[in-house]
């Protein structure tokens, strides 16, 4: 029970002390709740919503996936104390996301679509990384910070989107996530779903998983400090986020490239057209068509295709590129 006495004492302090009276802290969750308790800007719910998240990743996302009547409580719940106890300190979402208004869940959870060239050089940083606000990479006015602390501390999961599913697509332990306090906060709750692994190891596992045709997002979560968490490797039958973004919510930022097709070395043997995760490509005639709204770059078809007809290529009106080593420099 509290002391009394914590009823004066800030209330960073009194957040600590009852969760040491309910839960047994650990190192690696006194540092995930200290940092998130400062990430969230001393708002309690956020607060609450960021532990719960990191703590049952998998309880979370089963849930948001489903029709439970508990979702809908929640997000009632929400909403009203969003307007008791707004966050005075967000500024005001004016960007835009796929030409559409941000200041929707995409805000608080979303991925950056990655070649797999730039999702493994993510997994290579041996160094500290701190780039504190993404605007132009990361189109969401939340969570949008790069900041890579022990990055070589890379944890291989279970995927939760999959874990959720009857009949998942195989095999389910194809999410890693990069970096502390997130990684050992997973690990301390869910050893028998992961495992440590190298960054070499790492980077195995993305080629791996562009050989299956999955497509590499960077996930940046508000309930995970409002940063760069984790890299997952998607297909759009599982992922929670990609079904979000086909249906309207758009939870992915572009790689910031675009795929187009050399028609004179094209063969229109068709075999890149299943592997597009997003619905860009489609046969038309005796060549291969790219849809320029529905590409997201993730270069998945450049890899399929055995004449090396499709290339992938900046692409302005599609972002700028999570290039590790370019943000890097002006940091």
């Amino acid at each position: 029970m509290l002391d009394k006495i914590d009823l004066l004492l800030t209330p960073t302090r009194a957040m600590g002390r009852f969760l040491e009276a309910i839960f047994p802290i650990s190192p690696a969750k006194k540092q995930f709740i200290s940092k998130a308790w400062k990430s969230q800007q001393n708002i309690p719910w956020d607060f609450l919503h960021a532990y719960f998240y990191a703590r049952w990743p998998y309880k979370y996302i089963a849930l948001a996936n489903s029709d439970h009547g508990i979702i809908h409580l929640v997000k009632k719940f929400t909403s009203v104390l969003n307007k008791l106890l707004p966050n005075k300190k967000l500024p005001k979402p004016v960007e835009l996301v796929a030409g559409k208004a941000t200041g929707t869940t995409a805000d608080y959870y979303h991925g950056k679509v990655l070649p797999v060239e730039n999702a493994q050089n993510l997994l290579m940083i041996n160094e500290p990384v701190r780039v504190p606000d993404l605007e132009q990479v990361i189109p969401y006015h939340r969570a949008r910070a790069l900041i890579l602390e022990n990055p070589d501390h890379i944890l291989q999961v279970k995927c939760p989107c999959r874990m959720a599913k009857k009949s998942p697509c195989q095999p389910l332990d194809v999410c890693l996530i990069v970096g502390e306090p997130f990684a050992s906060m997973i690990y301390q709750h869910y050893p028998s779903r992961s495992r440590w692994v190298s960054p070499h190891e790492a980077c195995e596992i993305l080629a791996t998983e562009d050989a299956r045709g999955r497509v590499h997002h960077a996930f940046f979560s508000e309930m995970m400090l409002g940063r760069f968490f984790a890299i997952c490797n998607c297909c759009s039958c599982c992922c929670t986020a990609m079904k979000s973004h086909h249906h309207g919510t758009p939870m992915l930022a572009p790689s910031g490239y675009l795929a187009k097709v050399d028609q004179d070395l094209c063969s229109a043997c068709f075999e890149c057209e299943p592997f597009c995760q997003f619905g860009a490509l489609s046969r038309i005639l005796d060549s291969i068509l790219i849809d320029r709204d529905l590409c997201m770059g993730c270069g998945i078809c450049t890899s399929k295709c055995p004449m090396g007809a499709i290339t992938l290529h900046l692409e302005p009106e599609k972002g700028i590129p999570l290039e590790i080593f370019s943000l890097m420099e002006p940091a």
